[in-house]
């Protein structure tokens, strides 16, 4: 008994940090969904997904960048999160969207964009309100049932078409060497782009079934447990 309330004493945080928490999920959520608006309008609009990027990429890059600070909410313990799942989590991202579709405008028409953006969108919406809410003690149990079940669904959708996109700029990252480093230079060290996006493609391997698995598990225990408590 001592140790659970140790524990949760260790999950307490100050008023202060979970106004801060509040609003910058407030925040967040607000962004994400803005992004499912202008996705929404340009389709309704132009009956197209042509130019659909160029107009939410402005948005996508200020909230997908902004969620760097989870590192550091996690790593302050104001979260109860692994600051290396997160971390990971955070900079796959950051990585795909700086790293690969910034720097590669081919690539930014692709399938692969709007399919993982099709699934990023309604995960962060969800995510952030079930965070928003949970912090208040007053979330939904709607809001509980999308974020451990739209997932089964949206995460695969969001890995294929981050995996697409990867795999589309292997070719202009293997004419241009972008982002590549020959000998010899003035640091004395090699690096090759190209097999780096190879590397960061066959870590989904292990990656995306641990974490898939990870979630199937923790849906159990939340919506079953609810179901069992009733």
């Amino acid at each position: 008994m001592a140790a659970e309330e140790q524990k949760e004493k260790k999950r307490q945080i100050s008023p202060a940090a979970t106004a801060y928490l509040v609003l910058y999920n407030v925040v967040l959520c607000a962004g994400w969904a803005s992004i499912g608006v202008i996705m929404a309008k340009h389709y309704l609009e132009t009956n197209s997904v042509e130019g659909m990027y160029e107009a939410f990429e402005m948005p996508l890059k200020v909230f997908q960048t902004a969620a760097v600070l989870e590192i550091v909410h996690a790593i302050i313990g104001i979260v109860p999160s692994s600051v290396v799942l997160t971390a990971f989590q955070v900079f796959s991202r950051v990585f795909l969207l700086w790293g690969i579709v910034h720097s590669i405008p081919e690539v930014q028409e692709q399938i692969g964009v709007l399919t993982f953006m099709l699934a990023w969108t309604p995960t962060e919406v969800i995510r952030y309100a079930f965070y928003t809410f949970g912090l208040m003690n007053r979330l939904p149990y709607i809001i509980t049932w999308c974020r451990y079940t739209l997932f089964i669904v949206l995460y695969p959708l969001g890995v294929i078409g981050e995996l697409t996109t990867f795999y589309k700029s292997l070719a202009y990252i293997k004419k241009t060497e972008i982002f590549s480093m020959t000998l010899p230079n003035d640091y004395n060290v090699s690096f090759d782009f190209y097999y780096f996006v190879i590397v960061t493609l066959i870590m989904y391997i292990p990656v995306f079934p641990r974490l898939y698995s990870h979630m199937i598990r923790q849906r159990k225990k939340v919506i079953g447990g609810r179901y069992k408590q009733e």
